[in-house]
């Protein structure tokens, strides 16, 4: 019997030597290990990333800590948070193929996983920070989401299936702790670790957690956050997860992975984008964005649009699972009673991803965890004007999530708050 060696975090210097007997890693790169070109290009929150370079290939090689790489060893986590992030990857390859990256190599012991290195890809986030206009991005998101989410749920899967699947993601506890208090609760109280980068914000973030409408919004979809467990969800799908060229779109870090509301992957990826919109004005030291801006609420049409088709489609074609049978509906020639409860289903996921989208916009000016989009605007008074309008943007879409019919009534109301000269 192999010995198990103890979990060991890699480095630059130690990463050939440590790996140089990995068959699956050799085999894409070249075993001759002195020819191996090492990166660290890691710029999460959790976890150490390597680009591998060899003299037939190239992959990645991802390592989890036992901690929170963000805040130091002082937040410890568990390692078998890459356990899920593989398990997850394997699931949405199966569900919605090609879009995540071929895994080559998984060591639960290390808690490592070798996999595709993608390029010429790109973060998504930055590509949207320097204007780019990505034509395939709301199509393909739209497809993944669809297809993960249906696939994943009782709407499909045979029902022990999915409940040995719930069994095993529900001891995802920490990463889940993480998005039940950085995400619902810490931004609207004086938690320890939130920050926001301007002054100027300081009256307005006294306003939104003095706001008593939006902090029982925000823990009413925390309670559906933690108790609806319809389907096996990314649990941290944003622009920063989600790696682009022109042409191809590919979904990364699923290690908040767990069974949860079907809306909460399709309001955090929306926020996102919305928060990309708000923060166009920061960027415009080499001309005008307003053509970026339009593309943006183009995308978020366009991916609520494909997610809707697609879901429905697979409603049609692949309800297998306990819910909704078709043997109490199309096979007793009642497809009418099939596309109202498809209604019904849609309405729901509608009503709550505007609330978690409204929530993930503060969160991410509010709490730990920033984004790009806004930290890169050097202009301190600037910044403040656009995190200002995405704050009131989320507060409006939180709390009034229940009375917004259409992407389309959203998006006129992002471009009024933007048009306005307010902090």
């Amino acid at each position: 019997m192999t010995e198990k060696l103890p979990f060991e975090a890699l480095s630059v210097e130690t990463l050939a030597t440590r790996l140089s007997a990995n068959e699956a890693l050799c085999a894409i790169i070249g075993r001759d290990t002195g020819a191996w070109k090492v990166r660290e290009v890691g710029d999460g929150n959790l976890n150490l990333v390597f680009i591998v370079e060899g003299d037939s290939g190239s992959a990645v090689v991802k390592q989890a800590l036992p901690y929170v790489r963000l805040v130091g060893d002082s937040w410890p986590l568990p390692l078998k948070r890459s356990f899920f992030e593989y398990h997850a990857l394997t699931r949405q390859e199966a569900r919605a193929p090609g879009s995540v990256p071929s895994i080559h190599h998984f060591d639960e012991g290390q808690a490592l996983i070798i996999m595709e290195y993608l390029s010429p890809h790109i973060i998504l986030r930055r590509a949207l920070i320097e204007g780019r206009q990505l034509p395939n991005i709301a199509r393909d998101i739209g497809l993944f989401m669809a297809r993960t989410l249906f696939r994943g749920s009782d709407l499909s899967m045979a029902a022990k299936d999915r409940k040995a699947d719930l069994a095993l993601f529900a001891d995802n506890v920490e990463l889940c702790d993480i998005t039940e208090n950085l995400v619902f609760s810490d931004p609207y109280f004086d938690a320890k670790l939130n920050r926001h980068t301007s002054p100027q914000l300081d009256g307005l973030v006294a306003e939104v957690r003095a706001d008593r409408d939006l902090k029982v919004e925000a823990q009413r979809l925390k309670h559906i956050f933690a108790a609806n467990a319809e389907t096996l969800l990314h649990g941290d799908l944003h622009s920063g997860s989600i790696m682009v060229t022109d042409s191809e779109t590919r979904m990364i870090d699923p290690e908040f992975a767990f069974y949860g509301p079907m809306a909460f992957d399709v309001g955090m990826l929306l926020a996102n984008f919305w928060m990309s919109f708000f923060s166009q004005r920061g960027h415009e030291q080499d001309g005008s964005r307003d053509a970026m801006r339009a593309y943006l609420l183009d995308v978020v049409v366009e991916t609520w649009s494909v997610f809707r088709s697609e879901f429905s489609h697979l409603w049609r074609t692949e309800r297998t699972g306990m819910l909704y049978q078709k043997s109490l509906f199309e096979d007793q020639g009642d497809r009418l009673g099939a596309e109202q409860a498809l209604d019904h289903v849609l309405h729901q996921i509608w009503t709550d991803l505007l609330g978690f989208a409204g929530i993930e916009v503060h969160r991410r000016i509010l709490g730990l965890a920033h984004n790009a989009d806004f930290e890169t605007i050097a202009d301190e008074d600037l910044r403040a004007t656009c995190e200002s309008k995405a704050l009131r943007f989320g507060r409006h879409i939180a709390v009034n999530r229940r009375h917004i019919h259409s992407i389309e009534e959203l998006n006129a109301l992002a471009v009024l708050i933007e048009q306005e000269n307010r902090i």
